[in-house]
């Protein structure tokens, strides 16, 4: 009797891994372009059924062609998996309600500022240790957050307006919900696979999003209904590629490629919306990025000087 041979380890491969990433984000972006196009003809709600419904199957295909059907949706947890599902669908819920509500590349700028909250979060439900670089960068962003706020807020009572105002609080409050999403993540990698976390995520999220029917559920016309099937397995998609991505290259190197994601929204924004962003709104988000990316790279320092300290360290006991 033979032992089976284990799996074959990913090959590193840094310009592959960024290429995918790269991927995801563009994929990414034009999903929330399609979510925003059909926002007059469907609630949230029904955007996140559809967004999350047509994931699975492609999920699905994906375990089946790596021989992890079996084995990827095993789970030691279920509950974790309800609690990050109900907080991610909250989010994901919310982004869509102020894709309907704000240009795109203002969603997206405020949506950087969940990686900026996650920080907080982990140091206050994960314990973790934050040091005075980080808190200052945590600052740094949390003011680009709220620099892209203001002419939403009434700081500017010529910009402001009363959807405009919502939908800011809606996807400050997306953020929120996202950044804690990623704490549950974090703790959930501990005893559960990728595929599970990515799976049982779509699955939860189809059952939440269901509970909104009350709220307004439409038939939407065959145009925007066949833009929102095409949502869910671009979602899946992007989900494959970000997930294939860390396969190839450390997440400090490719971490950084998400902020393509401002430039892409920028160019969908202004050709297919018409939207021009705002000088209050690039300074903001330029704030936020740099936040971003400094906290990538010192964790990336960081991450070397542990690696040169355990390499000379003793190898005799």
């Amino acid at each position: 009797m033979t032992d089976r041979a284990p799996p074959p380890l990913p090959q590193i491969n840094p310009l592959r891994g960024i290429a995918l990433k790269v991927a995801s984000v563009c994929v990414f972006v034009a999903m929330s372009a399609i979510i925003k196009a059909t926002s007059d003809e469907v609630p949230p709600g029904q955007a996140v059924f559809f967004r999350s419904l047509f994931a699975v199957p492609v999920i699905l295909v994906w375990l089946a062609m790596r021989h992890e059907l079996h084995t990827g949706l095993r789970t030691k947890d279920p509950m974790a998996h309800v609690w990050r599902g109900l907080v991610g669908a909250s989010a994901m819920g919310l982004s869509f309600a102020g894709l309907g509500l704000l240009p795109l590349p203002e969603v997206t700028a405020i949506g950087y500022a969940a990686p900026i909250l996650v920080v907080i979060f982990a140091a206050m439900f994960l314990g973790e240790q934050v040091r005075a670089f980080r808190l200052s960068m945590v600052a740094l962003g949390l003011v680009g957050v709220l620099v892209v706020l203001s002419p939403r807020l009434g700081v500017d009572p010529a910009t402001a307006g009363t959807g405009e105002t919502l939908g800011a609080v809606v996807v400050l409050l997306a953020a929120i919900c996202a950044a804690l999403a990623q704490v549950f993540v974090r703790k959930m990698v501990q005893t559960e696979s990728t595929s599970a976390i990515v799976f049982y995520f779509s699955l939860t999220a189809t059952a939440l999003s269901l509970l909104t029917i009350p709220w307004g559920w439409t038939l939407p016309p065959l145009w925007a209904l066949g833009l929102l099937i095409l949502a869910g397995l671009m979602g899946g998609v992007g989900q494959i590629l970000l997930t294939s991505s860390y396969r190839h290259a450390d997440a400090s190197l490719i971490a950084p490629f998400e902020y393509t994601s401002m430039l892409l929204a920028i160019v969908v924004g202004y050709t297919v919306f018409s939207e021009v962003p705002s000088g209050t709104m690039l300074i903001g988000a330029g704030m936020i990025v740099t936040a971003g990316v400094l906290i990538i790279w010192r964790e990336r320092q960081l991450g070397i000087e542990r690696a040169r300290q355990r390499k000379a360290g003793p190898t005799q006991p």
